[in-house]
Order: C-alpha cells, then structure tokens, then sequence
C-alpha cells in the first residue's frame, strides 16, 4: 500500500487570525487564494457571503490553510501538501483539552527563546517539565490549543 497523504485541520473561531499565528510561529506561508476566489466568484460558484478580505487578498470566510513554504508548487494550491494545516471555522470555542497537539522540535537549548518568541506572538504558557526523558514547555496558541515546545 503507498502511504496517505494528510494534513491536520484545526477548528478555530478565527481561522484566519489562528492561520496568522501559526505561520509565524512555524515559519509557514498562508496559502493565497485571490485569483481562484475571483474566478469563483465571476463563474457565480461563491458569493461574497462565502468570502472575506484578510490583509487586502480575498480568502474564504470558513477556512483558511498554511503550508510549509517548500511545499508550494507541488500542483497548485488545492492539491494536498506534506506539511499543512487547516483551519475551519466552528461556531463554539474550545472546550476541554485536545486530543491532538503539535510538539515543536527547537531542541532542549532553544525551548526558553522559543517559549518568548510563540508568547510574543500571542501564545500563553501553561507549565514546564524537566525531568528524565522529557523536557518541554506546554503552551496554549490564541484559542486555547495546547502545543508543546520541545
């Protein structure tokens, strides 16, 4: 059997302020899909109830994704890539703790700049472990996603 592509898609109350942080915070490139929204929009496909204006582009109101900037190119935008997150809007907030995180892999010398770096882009700590086997920092992202940085 060949290996299933995927991406991990996030609910969020705002995905295009949760797609801003996380592109930032990862080094990811929102996906850009003004030109396809006007063709959308043009061929009566989408009206201007399903589209929204973010930092002057056109994008869908409902959902919005980031990718890894080496992954462009790999067919078009609509076309799965390796490394992408999805954000679709939910109409509730978070509630509980996730069932699925993110561990960012800065290695044990860089978790207290990163840690001041992710909370300066709006993240929260939420504690530190260290301990044998496991050193990391639990952080919350805008909407109260929990990630670890490691």
């Amino acid at each position: 059997m060949s290996p299933i592509g995927y991406q991990v898609t996030i609910d969020a109350r705002d995905p295009h302020e949760q797609a801003r942080f996380w592109s930032q915070a990862l080094g990811f490139v929102v996906e850009d899909y003004d030109a396809f929204i006007r063709d959308l929009l043009d061929q009566g496909h989408v009206t201007d109830d399903d589209v929204t204006e973010v930092d002057g582009r056109l994008a869908f109101r409902a959902a919005t994704a980031i990718r890894h900037p080496d992954d462009f190119g790999l067919g078009g935008l609509q076309d799965p890539a390796p490394r992408r997150l999805l954000f679709q809007a939910v109409p509730e907030s978070k509630a509980g703790k996730n069932r699925v995180h993110l561990d960012l892999n800065v290695g044990r010398e860089r978790i207290d700049e990163e840690v001041t770096r992710l909370c300066a882009l709006g993240a929260t700590e939420q504690y530190r472990v260290d301990e044998p086997g496991s050193v990391h920092t639990t952080m919350a992202d805008p909407e109260g996603n929990e990630f670890c940085v490691q």
